[in-house]
């Protein structure tokens, strides 16, 4: 593996909760490609690279001069040219996130020079409301989403509805609650479904997305009845919580969406 093929370094690191990390990558010598919010990118490191200490050892032997590539959403703003922002989870046994957790501030890696994916606002009418649904480090499109967009000066309602298993895992928590303060037409609403190891007792909601949608818990924020006709949802995360939302969304009129066949839910699945 060439060095010069690593075109890009590592800028900023900040551990959310043990194995879940914010990472900043800064390309090296060039400049960063217009995004949409909600699009993706990819990084790598060649199989050569360290895994992180407390990592599994690694099932299988890796070429080590192959590149290991994975995709990640896109966390920072599409105005922001001089990062890209990700919301990384360890995956012990896993080929590149050990190694990309081993990654020191200046410590180089791959970096696609360019985004792609058509998980985006772009199809939304200016008029419709929008719900974000997210597990885990699905929050991360719809981070870029409201940092990108003046959403307070926009008349339609959002609504960003976060699950982890407990509160440290609730990454952009502290900047969700400050959009929802300044912002009267947001709502974030975090979830946690195992309050028994919080240290202190959850005031908040607690289980999963799909309860938040049953008790018709964004319909009391917004005061208002949620229709097909006027809003529109985004599901990003675990295949199991969008599966059982889409159930649900279906029996209330909703419609998944395609290029070839719009509809009102829009999907981005991890795993």
């Amino acid at each position: 593996m060439a060095v010069a093929e690593l075109n890009a370094k590592i800028a900023q690191k900040v551990e959310v909760a043990p194995g879940l990390s914010i990472m900043r990558i800064l390309p090296d010598g060039w400049e960063l490609p217009v995004f949409k919010p909600g699009q993706y990118t990819v990084i790598g490191l060649p199989g050569s690279a360290p895994r992180f200490v407390y990592s599994d050892p690694e099932p299988n032997p890796v070429d080590p001069d192959r590149l290991i590539k994975r995709a990640y959403s896109i966390a920072s703003s599409s105005k922001e040219k001089e990062y890209v922002e990700l919301y990384v989870r360890l995956v012990n046994s896993g080929a590149l996130t050990p190694r990309l957790f081993a990654l020191n501030i200046g410590d180089k890696l791959w970096l696609s020079p360019k985004a792609k994916g058509m998980f985006t606002m772009d199809e939304v009418p200016k008029d419709q409301n929008i719900i974000l649904f997210a597990t885990g480090t699905g929050v991360a499109p719809y981070m870029s989403m409201m940092r990108s967009h003046v959403i307070s000066q926009e008349k339609r309602n959002y609504a960003v509805i976060h699950s982890a298993w407990n509160s440290w895992d609730l990454g952009y928590r502290s900047e969700l609650l400050t959009i929802e303060r300044l912002c009267p037409n947001f709502h974030y609403i975090p979830v946690i479904s195992d309050p028994s190891k919080e240290p202190m007792p959850w005031q908040g909601h607690t289980g999963f997305v799909q309860k938040i949608w049953k008790d018709r818990i964004i319909q009391k924020a917004w005061e208002s009845e949620i229709s097909p006709d006027d809003t529109r949802i985004f599901l990003c995360g675990h295949p199991e919580m969008i599966r059982e939302m889409v159930e649900l969304l279906l029996e209330s009129g909703f419609k998944e969406h395609s290029n070839l066949d719009p509809g009102t839910i829009h999907m981005e699945k991890f795993w």
